[in-house]
C-alpha cells in the first residue's frame, strides 16, 4: 500500500470520526470525548490534508463548521455565515497568528518611527465562553428571531426560547439602532446556576447534567420554551452579523455600543497592543480563571479594526483576523484500572478511582474522586472503562463521563465493601431522616459508613489530623505522617491521649531527635487552652463547619450548654436546621464523644471565652416562635400565633387542646389543625419534650419570660465583608476575626449587597467587581483606621 493509499484511508477514518463526534455534541449535546481530543483528530487532519491537498473535499470537517439542524426545529439561513474560530494551543501559535495579520495587513499597517519594528496591531480581548453561539435578528429595535448556529449557514429557529432568556433585551433600548441588527453572542449557564440546576434534578430524581455547556444547550434546544424559561440561562453578545445601517469602525466601539442599547457583553472586554498585551491578557484571564462566575476555555482575540477586519477576510472555515487561545485541557481521556475504597473521619467510605496516568492542565493524574456510589451508579462506570476526567484549578481531579463505546469486553462492576478496608468493621448504608410537621420520613442517603469509630485507624488518624488542623487547635508541627507514626505505634487512641505523649515516647519515633520532640510536646502544651469555637470544631461534629462553630460558642457561650442544647432550641440559630440541630445533639448525646470530651477537660485542656448565653440569642424566642417550633401538624406560622395568644403559655396551650368546647370557637385555626392540635398534645411523650424544652429555655434565661438584658448592636451588624489581595499588617484570619466580633459577616464573593471591600495588593477580580457595583472599598491602612474606630483594633 502506497503513502498516499495510507494517508487517504486514515483522512477517510478521520473524517468519519469527527462527523460521529460533531453530531454528538451539536445535534445531540452528547460529546463523547472531551475538547482536546476532538482538537488532536481535528490537527491531525489538517496535517494530512496539507501533506495531501489532492485528497480535500468541500465535505472535509476542515472545510466547514460543524453541525446540522435539528428538524424539530424550523430552519434558518444565515445570509452573513456564523464561522469558528481557528484555534491557537501555545504561544507560539498565538506569535503566529499576529504574525500572519500583520503580514495580511501590508501598507496598510502604519509604519514605525525610525527605532521601532512597526506598529503593533490592537486587538480586542475577551474570554471564551463555554455555552452555545447563537444569533438575535432585531428589526426596528424590536427582536424578532432567535437562531443556532448549526452548521454555520443554516441553523435552528428558537426565537421561542431566546426570549424566555432574561438578559435578552426584547426591545432595544436608547436610539440609533441600525433598522436590521443582527447580534452575535453565547449562551451559557453560569456555575452557580449549573449548580442550582443539578441540585433541583438531583432532588426531584431527575437527569444531571455533566457540565455548564451541556446544560446551556440542553435548556435553549427544548420544544417546549417553559422549560427553558426555568433554567438559568444566560446571553454575551460577542460580535454582529447582518447590519442595515451605520454602525462604528472598531469591534470594541460596537459592543459598546450594543451594551448602551442595553445587549450584555462581557465585563472582561478589553483592548490590546500586539502579541504582547495578548499574552498579558490571556495569563491575568488564566490566573482569574476559577474566580470567574462562569466556565470559559480560552480567550478570543480579535483585529480591532473593522476596515482590517474586511481586508484579512476568511479562510474556508475561519476568519483570518480572529483566534481563540486555549487554555491548556482541563479534561483528558484516560482509563480506570481500579476502583479503591478510602475511610474518611467521619467513617465514610468512599470510592476513588485508580487511572491510568495522564497529563491533565499540566499535572499528572492518576487518581480522582468519585464521590459515593450513587454517583458510580450515574456514571455506569465498570472497572476498564474508558473516562472523561476533569480538572479544574486545585479541585480535586473528578470522573465526568464513561464513554461506553470503547468499554472493553472484560469490564468489571464496582461493589461496595461489605466491610470496612481499613479495620473489618462491618459497613452500613445511612439512612436520611426528614422531619416535618409531625412525622419523618427516612430514605436511603447515599453515604456508605464504617461502624468502627475510632476502633477503625483510618478514622482515628483523620480525627486526630482535624483536631490538630491550623483552625481547630492548631497544633503546629503535628502532620499527616506524624499522627500515623503515633496511632501505629499505638501511643493515641483518641485526641485526648496526645496531651499524656512524654519526651520517651516520641524521640525514638522516625524522624525525631531531641529538639523536633521538644517542639512537637511544646506546641501540644500550648494547645491547652483554645478557644470554644475552636475546641468545637475539631472535635469533628458531622456537619458543623467553622462557622457554624463559631456561631454556637457565641450563641450558648459555653461548652456545656451546648452538650445540652436541644436540638428545638438549637434551631434557634440563625442558618442551623432541624437535620444539623439533630447532628449536633447526637453527636454529645454519644457516650463515646463525652468521654473524650471528659478526658480532654481531665488532661488540661482549658476552654477560653466561655461566658453567658450572648443577649441577642436569649432574646430571640416568643411563644409563639415556639409553638411553631413542636411542628405541629397543619399549624404554621399564623396558626401558633393564634394559638400564643389565646393560650398565653406552655400550659394554657396544653389546657386549651384540651377543652373541645373553648378550641372549638377559637377563631385562627381550622378545624384540621384543631384536631391536630388534640391529637398531638395527646401524647404523654409529646407534653413531655415540649416541657423539656420549655425548662431548657429558661434555664438557659432564653424563655420569653425570662428578664432580658440590653441587647447592644454590634457596630457591623448585618454587615457583610469581603477580603481580597494580601494584608500585609495581618493575616485574613485575624482581619477576618476582627470583623466577625463586630458583627459582620465575611462572603467569598462580591454582590449588589456586600457593604465593603478590603483590598490589599494583588487584589484582582473581586475589587474590579465592587468598583463595577459601586460597593465601598478600602485598603488595608482604611480598614486599620476603621476597625480603631469601632474600638476593634489591634
Amino acid at each position: 500500500m502506497t503513502d498516499a493509499q495510507t494517508a487517504a484511508q486514515r483522512i477517510f477514518h478521520l473524517r468519519a470520526e469527527l462527523d460521529e463526534h460533531n453530531y454528538r455534541y451539536y445535534v445531540l449535546d452528547q460529546p463523547s470525548v472531551p475538547d482536546i481530543e476532538y482538537d488532536r483528530l481535528f490537527r491531525e487532519l489538517q496535517a494530512l490534508e496539507a501533506e495531501h491537498p489532492e485528497l480535500v473535499t468541500p465535505e472535509s470537517p476542515t472545510q466547514r463548521v460543524s453541525g446540522a439542524a435539528l428538524a424539530a426545529f424550523g430552519e434558518v439561513r444565515h445570509e452573513v455565515p456564523m464561522l469558528s474560530l481557528g484555534n491557537a494551543f501555545e504561544e507560539q501559535d498565538l506569535l503566529d497568528f499576529d504574525r500572519r495579520v500583520r503580514e495580511g495587513l501590508g501598507d496598510l499597517l502604519p509604519a514605525g518611527d525610525l527605532f521601532g519594528g512597526g506598529v503593533d496591531v490592537e486587538y480586542t480581548c475577551e474570554p471564551k465562553l463555554d455555552g452555545l453561539a447563537v444569533s438575535l435578528l432585531y428589526e426596528n429595535g424590536l427582536l424578532v428571531r432567535g437562531a443556532t448556529r448549526g452548521d454555520g449557514t443554516t441553523g435552528e429557529d428558537i426565537s421561542s426560547n431566546v426570549r424566555t432568556i432574561r438578559n435578552v433585551p426584547l426591545k432595544l433600548q436608547g436610539e440609533g439602532w441600525p433598522a436590521v441588527l443582527e447580534v452575535r453572542g453565547e449562551v451559557f449557564m453560569s456555575r452557580a446556576g449549573f449548580d442550582a440546576l443539578n441540585a433541583r434534578a438531583a432532588e426531584s430524581g431527575g437527569k444531571t447534567f455533566a457540565n455548564p455547556r451541556n446544560a446551556a444547550a440542553g435548556s435553549l434546544r427544548q420544544l417546549d420554551a417553559k422549560i427553558t424559561a426555568s433554567r438559568p440561562l444566560e446571553f454575551c453578545a460577542y460580535g454582529i452579523g447582518r447590519v442595515d445601517g451605520e454602525l462604528p469602525g472598531s469591534q470594541y466601539e460596537v459592543l459598546q455600543t450594543l451594551k448602551t442599547w442595553g445587549v450584555p457583553i462581557s465585563r472582561e472586554l478589553k483592548l490590546a497592543k500586539g502579541a504582547t498585551g495578548c499574552r498579558e491578557y490571556y495569563q491575568d484571564i488564566g490566573e482569574r480563571r476559577d474566580s470567574l462566575a462562569y466556565e470559559i476555555d480560552g480567550v478570543v482575540f480579535k483585529v480591532n479594526n473593522l476596515a482590517w477586519q474586511r481586508e484579512l477576510g476568511f479562510r474556508a472555515r475561519e476568519p483570518r483576523w480572529a483566534i481563540a487561545h486555549k487554555f491548556p485541557a482541563r479534561e483528558e481521556l484516560t482509563e480506570l484500572l481500579d476502583v479503591e475504597f478510602q475511610v474518611g473521619r467521619t467513617g465514610a467510605v468512599t470510592p476513588v478511582a485508580r487511572l491510568k496516568p495522564v497529563q491533565v492542565a499540566g499535572v499528572t493524574v492518576s487518581n480522582a474522586t468519585l464521590h459515593n456510589m450513587d454517583e458510580v451508579a450515574r456514571l455506569g462506570l465498570m472497572i476498564g472503562d474508558t473516562v472523561i476526567i476533569r480538572r479544574a484549578g486545585d479541585v480535586i481531579p473528578q470522573v465526568m463521563q464513561v464513554v461506553a463505546e470503547r468499554r472493553p469486553a472484560g469490564a468489571r462492576p464496582v461493589h461496595i465493601p461489605e466491610h470496612c478496608p481499613v479495620c473489618g468493621s462491618a459497613v452500613e448504608r445511612t439512612q436520611l431522616i426528614k422531619r416535618g410537621k409531625g412525622k419523618e420520613t427516612v430514605s436511603e442517603g447515599a453515604v456508605y459508613r464504617c461502624v468502627g469509630r475510632l476502633a477503625c485507624g483510618a478514622q482515628l488518624k483523620q480525627a486526630i489530623i482535624h483536631f490538630a488542623s491550623r483552625r481547630a487547635l492548631d497544633i503546629e508541627g503535628l502532620g499527616d505522617k506524624i499522627v500515623e507514626q503515633l496511632v501505629d505505634a499505638g501511643l493515641v487512641a483518641s485526641p485526648a491521649d496526645l496531651y499524656t505523649l512524654t519526651y520517651d515516647q516520641v524521640v525514638v519515633l522516625e524522624g525525631f531527635a531531641d529538639l523536633s520532640t521538644r517542639n512537637l510536646l511544646g506546641a501540644i502544651a500550648d494547645s491547652r487552652t483554645p478557644a470554644l469555637a475552636r475546641f468545637i470544631y475539631a472535635l469533628g461534629i458531622p456537619d458543623v463547619g467553622e462557622e457554624t462553630a463559631k456561631l454556637l460558642a457565641r450563641a450558648l457561650g459555653s461548652l456545656e450548654r451546648i452538650q445540652r442544647a436541644l436540638p428545638e432550641v438549637l434551631t434557634y440559630l440563625p442558618d442551623v436546621g432541624l437535620e444539623v440541630a439533630h447532628e449536633i445533639h447526637s453527636f454529645f448525646a454519644d457516650e463515646h464523644n463525652q468521654q473524650v470530651i471528659r478526658d480532654l477537660l481531665a488532661r488540661g485542656v482549658t476552654l477560653q471565652d466561655e461566658g453567658d448565653v450572648s443577649a441577642e440569642f436569649a432574646a430571640c424566642t416568643t411563644l409563639a416562635g415556639f409553638i411553631d417550633k413542636l411542628n405541629i401538624p397543619g399549624i404554621a406560622a399564623t396558626g401558633a400565633k393564634n394559638l400564643a395568644d389565646k393560650g398565653g403559655s406552655l400550659d394554657g396551650v396544653i389546657a386549651l387542646s384540651r377543652d373541645w368546647l373553648e378550641l372549638s370557637v377559637m377563631k385562627g385555626l381550622n378545624e384540621k389543625a384543631k384536631q391536630a392540635l388534640r391529637e398531638f398534645f395527646s401524647d404523654a411523650g409529646t407534653i413531655e419534650r415540649a416541657r423539656a424544652i420549655d425548662v431548657q429555655l429558661r434555664d438557659f434565661g432564653m424563655h420569653w419570660e425570662s428578664e432580658k438584658k440590653i441587647v447592644e448592636g454590634l457596630p457591623l451588624a448585618g454587615q457583610t465583608w469581603v477580603l481580597t489581595g494580601t494584608l500585609e499588617t495581618m493575616s485574613r484570619d485575624l482581619a477576618k476575626e476582627k470583623l466577625e466580633a463586630l458583627g459582620a459577616k465575611v462572603a467569598g464573593s462580591v454582590s449588589a449587597r456586600t457593604h465593603c471591600v478590603v483590598a490589599g495588593p494583588g487584589a484582582g477580580s473581586k475589587l474590579a467587581k465592587a468598583s463595577e457595583l459601586g460597593v465601598k472599598v478600602l485598603d488595608e491602612a482604611g480598614f486599620i483606621a476603621r476597625l480603631a474606630d469601632l474600638g476593634g483594633g489591634r
